[in-house]
């Protein structure tokens, strides 16, 4: 892995990665739109619940998604680099994402 895709706090991702992140962004948004009018139209509660399940469940995929790639990428680059301190922050990281 080249050094400019693995920085501190950014990373450059590919064509592909990119669009599939965007992707998944834009249809969790128009999920979130979705309920949002689900509530302005006082839809029943279940409903609305059921909604905001499904937007759940395609965050955690993102988030599952985005974590793989940080892990093949900059964790396992940095562990070759012998920059240990990468697996305190992907612990940090996984210990926030488990609350």
């Amino acid at each position: 892995m080249e050094e400019k895709n693995c920085c501190r706090r950014t990373k450059e991702r590919t064509e592909a990665e990119y669009k599939d992140l965007i992707h998944r962004l834009n249809r969790i948004e128009g999920q979130v739109r979705g309920i949002r009018n689900m509530v302005e139209k006082n839809a029943y509660c279940p409903d609305i619940l059921i909604q905001s399940a499904a937007v759940s469940a395609a965050m955690n995929s993102f988030n599952k998604q985005l974590l793989a790639s940080h892990i093949r990428t900059c964790v396992a680059h940095d562990i070759r680099e012998g920059k240990e301190e990468t697996i305190d922050e992907l612990v940090a990281t996984l210990q926030r994402l488990m609350r």
